[in-house]
């Protein structure tokens, strides 16, 4: 589960091997055992939520789309092989 960065506790990730065919480039967050998934185009959107308030979740997406770029290279990079 390769690691793209951390903000405040929470960890921003996907999964090496999700989905056959694999799925559009995403990102899932996770803190203290509760974790969300965003989708990242057309726009930044949210795949599912499991156990994140509504605030917080405003506040994750808002830093999916800030950090959108990185999250994008990281995923690309992986499956791709080219960092």
């Amino acid at each position: 589960m390769p690691k793209v960065f951390d903000w405040r506790g929470y960890r921003f990730y996907f999964y090496s091997e999700e989905g056959t065919p694999l799925e559009p480039p995403h990102v899932h967050v996770r803190k203290d055992g509760s974790e969300a998934k965003f989708w990242l185009r057309p726009f930044v959107s949210v795949a599912y939520n499991r156990g994140f308030s509504g605030i917080v979740l405003r506040r994750l997406a808002q830093q999916v789309i800030e950090n959108r770029e990185r999250i994008e290279a990281a995923w690309n990079g992986y499956f791709t092989g080219n960092d």
